[in-house]
């Protein structure tokens, strides 16, 4: 099939090798066309994904236009923050290429304004005419490019009968003997879960940097696990969903891997929030756990959800609390049962 992905970081990038790498016609278009160059000449994307060099077969592309000529499978791989500028330039040309079939977001997060999620972005860009889809789930960039095994989440809803049926078609497409994906119908769940594991990372990164230890890190993961099902639930999404891959998958991998740049800004805060959080602005890659925080805790204040753990890491990473003290907050919160 022909794949174009628009955004050349770590995971576009590891998706644009894997898809090349199971034979398909693969574009890869990256935002800024300095970076394009770049890749076309040193065949390698030595600032996000180094270490993994792009082969001759995979196209990289200048503009969105001649790489929409032909795709059938368009993937979306920009920060969440990024989206809908993203969709302001593609837009006009995704609506009329007469051979898109689906667009799949790569993206994890809410808008920040209007609290959509990555696929209602794209819905209200492009309208209802073309399968929109999310891919979620556990998926280091680097280890998607080595080709080690991986399992992700594919989710479409249903859109004049044939969304099944198209389904299973690229499910079967972009799965190979590295890269096994199951389908689900609960996009809201799948891009809710994708988005709430970010946060709780970084909550998780707290836990190590502060020694708390086994223990703490256990009932930390296991309680935002329950907060994670609370809120996913209330915006939407199916509680089974949240035991999936893109729910707790998702957040063991995020929470433990070394590579998380969640689960390390969490690290890098127990030691010296004041300067880390000066320096998220600044970073060449976006951060997504840390937008995603002050825009769900705005969501859950807006619909009374109760949400204690989401609330002290905003006060963390947002209003200057020590994470020490957030830690005795939560530990000296009212006594309940466990369910």
């Amino acid at each position: 099939m022909n794949c174009v992905i628009f955004g050349a970081g770590a995971w576009g990038t590891a998706m644009a090798i894997h898809l090349d790498r199971l034979g398909h016609t693969v574009t890869l278009v990256p935002r800024r066309l300095e970076h394009a160059l770049e890749l076309s000449s040193s065949h390698e994307n030595k600032d996000y994904l180094p270490g993994h060099r792009l082969s001759p077969s995979l196209q990289i592309g200048l503009e969105a236009e001649p790489a929409l000529m032909d795709a059938e499978i368009v993937f979306l791989a920009c920060p969440s923050k990024g989206l809908a500028d993203l969709l302001k330039k593609i837009g006009p040309s995704l609506r009329q290429s007469p051979s898109v079939r689906i667009v799949v977001s790569l993206c994890k997060g809410l808008d920040q304004k209007t609290f959509e999620r990555p696929t209602e972005v794209i819905t209200h860009a492009i309208g209802n005419q073309i399968i929109v889809a999310t891919l979620n789930g556990p998926s280091n960039a680097q280890e998607v490019a080595s080709g080690k095994p991986t399992a992700l989440v594919f989710a479409a809803s249903n859109q004049n009968g044939q969304t099944p049926e198209t389904l299973k078609e690229i499910q079967a497409a972009i799965s190979g003997p590295t890269l096994r994906t199951y389908t689900s119908d609960d996009v809201a769940g799948v891009e809710i879960g994708g988005t709430l594991k970010n946060v709780y990372a970084v909550g998780a990164g707290l836990c190590d940097g502060l020694k708390l230890g086994d223990n703490a890190k256990a009932a930390f993961l296991t309680r935002a696990l329950q907060e994670m099902i609370r809120l996913g639930v209330t915006l939407g999404g199916k509680s089974e969903t949240f035991l999936g891959l893109s729910g707790v998958g998702d957040l063991m991998a995020t929470a433990h891997g070394s590579w998380s740049r969640n689960r390390g800004l969490g690290e890098k805060c127990a030691k010296d929030a004041a300067k880390t959080l000066s320096e998220v602005s600044q970073r060449r890659e976006s951060i997504e756990g840390y937008y995603a925080t002050e825009t769900l805790t705005r969501l859950a204040q807006n619909k009374k959800i109760n949400a204690p753990i989401l609330f002290c890491l905003q006060k963390i990473l947002f209003q200057g609390l020590d994470p020490r003290a957030g830690v005795t907050a939560l530990m000296t919160r009212d006594l309940k049962s466990e369910a």
